[in-house]
């Protein structure tokens, strides 16, 4: 099911004001940004070896990760795993007991299908699972 990690979420205030620190103090390789309307974020991303660091930006007070950095402030958001089939690994992680946010795939930043499990039920990480093109 799993087949590695896809990516690590890190909310954050201002993308502007942290992408200096990964793209040239750590040297990542910055491959752009994108917004994600309906999840209400803005997303840059970072290559690191076969995975990515995703920082976070909400575009609305009203967003997920707004509401993350007014609770519990900047910080890793969640951690991305990516899958073969989406809708198969949804199906297992229900049969397994795993609560999910998400029962049926929709689309995240990279065109990429995910979905959530709900963090009570992963020992309080929010965690993702992603079917990348």
């Amino acid at each position: 099911m799993i087949k590695k990690i896809s990516h690590i979420g890190i909310a954050v205030k201002s993308i502007d004001e942290q992408i200096s620190y990964y793209r040239d103090d750590l040297g990542l390789k910055f491959t752009g940004i994108e917004i994600v309307k309906d999840q209400k974020v803005k997303v840059a991303f970072f290559e690191v070896g076969e995975a990515r660091i995703e920082l976070l930006e909400p575009t609305s007070e009203d967003s997920p990760v707004a509401k993350f950095i007014n609770k519990k402030g900047e910080g890793i958001h969640h951690l991305a795993y990516g899958v073969e089939n989406i809708s198969e690994s949804i199906k297992e992680m229900e049969k397994a007991g795993e609560k999910m946010i998400d029962h049926k795939p929709r689309m995240g930043a990279g065109n990429h299908q995910i979905a959530f499990l709900h963090p009570k039920s992963t020992f309080h990480v929010l965690t993702e699972l992603t079917e990348e093109h």
